[in-house]
């Protein structure tokens, strides 16, 4: 009896020890499964931070980038040319694109050989002569009208009625007081301009001018 006692109790103690070892596995196998799901979401958390941050730095580079003018906007800002001589260009232009058409005008209206030669004479100069200037404005950044002031189309609307004499003392007299006008502005520009480019060209064009206004002036002699 006292042997079967014994027996009993030596298995109790072998029960409890195989439960106390595999309570301790369990539990070992508890925290590395916890411990692996922890550093798991710890690197989740942190491949997403990365990519947080590189989309933020992204980001950024696009605002900067978007935000820092490109040469080619800096190229197009305003020309540097004085006000007063980008006015005298403007007018020039319009000037010469005014003489070409009432040139090509006169050359077919006009019934003296003279006034036809003067008006011939008009559109091959002043075509050069705005065809250069062009150039130069370019050169400049400045931009020239496209076509003539009002003041010009009403006057090459009111000289298109006329015909025969009437036309061509209308025209050559329109020419002197034109040119008249033109010269004391070109000798103005060359004396008072402040761009050396455009002086350069105004001196080199006034000996033409001039020419015209003298041409002009002995036409109209010829007119009775």
């Amino acid at each position: 009896m006292k042997t079967h006692r014994w027996i009993f109790v030596l298995f109790c103690a072998l029960a409890l020890a195989a439960f106390a070892c595999h309570k301790e596995s369990t539990e070992n196998t508890t925290t590395t499964d916890t411990y692996a799901t922890s550093s798991s979401a710890t690197d989740t958390s942190a491949t997403t931070a990365t990519a947080t941050d590189t989309s933020s730095m992204s980001t950024a580079g696009t605002a900067s980038t978007a935000g820092t003018p490109s040469s080619s906007a800096a190229s197009s800002a305003a020309s540097s040319v004085d006000p007063a001589d980008q006015d005298f260009m403007t007018k020039v232009a319009q000037g010469s694109m005014a003489e070409v058409s009432l040139g090509q005008m006169a050359s077919s209206k006009a019934t003296n050989a003279d006034v036809k030669a003067f008006a011939d004479r008009m559109v091959t100069d002043h075509g050069k002569l705005n065809d250069e200037l062009k150039q130069l404005a370019q050169t400049k950044g400045v931009t020239l009208p496209a076509d003539v002031d009002k003041a010009s189309k009403d006057a090459a609307d009111k000289l298109s009625k006329e015909s025969g004499k009437a036309f061509d003392k209308s025209y050559i007299g329109d020419m002197v007081t034109g040119h008249e006008k033109v010269v004391a502005a070109f000798e103005k520009e060359a004396k008072d301009g402040k761009d050396p480019d455009l002086k350069t060209w105004v001196t080199n064009s006034l000996p033409t001018i001039k020419d015209h206004l003298k041409m002009a002036k002995e036409t109209k002699a010829k007119l009775k």
